[in-house]
């Protein structure tokens, strides 16, 4: 511990596995590391077939490749102290690296949100005005709107590590995941958090609100254009193209609601449901996504298909 008069900050904190289950740690770390050799070889591959197939280099495939690159950071940063704990029983975590790791967290999950919404927003505009969709989403635009993400989760969450380090902390230092997150570090501390709190809720509310609000108002206006088509085939052919985008956002935000809703509000919830909503928000949406977009996407399939008969060959 570190002394400065009244002001005590942990050197580290302990993490946390599964409750109730750290006998079988080494058995339930299997389905999590096949989860994450998932989520890097699928993203990874996904980078790789837009890179090198020119017929992808559209504007709905350089969003999908900002999604891989979000998914890939992310799972590297729950990745080693995941399987740390799982298998080596690493707990202990310093608390600058802790502060680290949850802010990277934070932006991933932040960036992520706003790539979802920029997604969406690229679906309406190829359906609603299909003859503009290249004029209005020029590669020039999409640059724009990747900056635009990057420094809208940089800055917004840049305050968090500092509200974090400027409280004092009590002797208790175990925290509720295998990884950092705010919520859990806030609620560690003895001083007043009501500004950590505030200022937690106005970015959440203020971004990842606004964006599931702004998705959900794209979709209504896609399919108000998908019913004033002429025959019901034509419809579905283009909600159709929707349905891999639409699996995303419900398996990135479902968890993340809940997560959040628990952590707020859920002091009764048992701790092994918390831990089970807080996994399944940060590794199954990277895991499943490639998946996802490799099945319904045609031109994916085709050029991941064309690409192992080359190596085959």
């Amino acid at each position: 511990w570190e002394f400065n008069g009244s002001f005590y900050q942990p050197s580290a904190f302990l993490m946390m596995g599964i409750p109730g289950l750290e006998g079988l740690h080494h058995w339930i770390s299997i389905p999590f590391f096949l989860l994450y050799f998932i989520a890097l070889l699928g993203n990874g591959m996904i980078l790789f077939i837009i890179k090198k197939t020119q017929s992808l280099h559209e504007p709905m495939y350089y969003f999908l490749s900002m999604l891989a690159v979000t998914d890939l950071g992310l799972t590297l940063c729950t990745l080693p102290t995941t399987l740390g704990i799982f298998w080596f029983n690493i707990r202990r975590i310093g608390f600058d690296a802790c502060l680290t790791q949850m802010y990277f967290i934070h932006t991933l999950s932040l960036s992520e949100s706003s790539v979802l919404l920029a997604m969406a927003f690229d679906r309406f505009i190829a359906i609603s005005h299909p003859l503009r969709y290249p004029a209005i989403l020029a590669k020039s635009t999409i640059i724009k709107i990747g900056l635009a993400i990057i420094l809208r989760s940089v800055l917004s969450l840049l305050p968090l590590p500092f509200l974090l380090k400027r409280l004092t902390y009590c002797k208790k230092t175990e925290l509720s995941h295998s990884f950092c997150f705010h919520p859990d570090i806030m609620n560690l501390a003895c001083a007043d958090i009501k500004v950590n709190v505030f200022y937690g809720m106005i970015i959440l509310l203020s971004t990842v609100g606004m964006d599931f609000i702004f998705i959900v108002l794209s979709y209504i206006l896609i399919i108000k254009t998908a019913i004033s088509l002429a025959t019901k085939d034509e419809c579905l052919k283009t909600l159709n193209t929707c349905v891999s985008h639409i699996c995303a956002v419900l398996i990135f935000f479902i968890p993340m609601i809940g997560l959040c809703m628990i952590h707020r509000f859920g002091k009764n919830i048992p701790p092994l449901v918390n831990t089970l909503v807080a996994y399944t928000y940060l590794i199954i949406p990277p895991a499943l996504n490639p998946i996802i977009y490799s099945i319904k996407s045609s031109h994916i399939r085709g050029a991941l298909l064309r690409a192992l008969k080359k190596k085959s060959y």
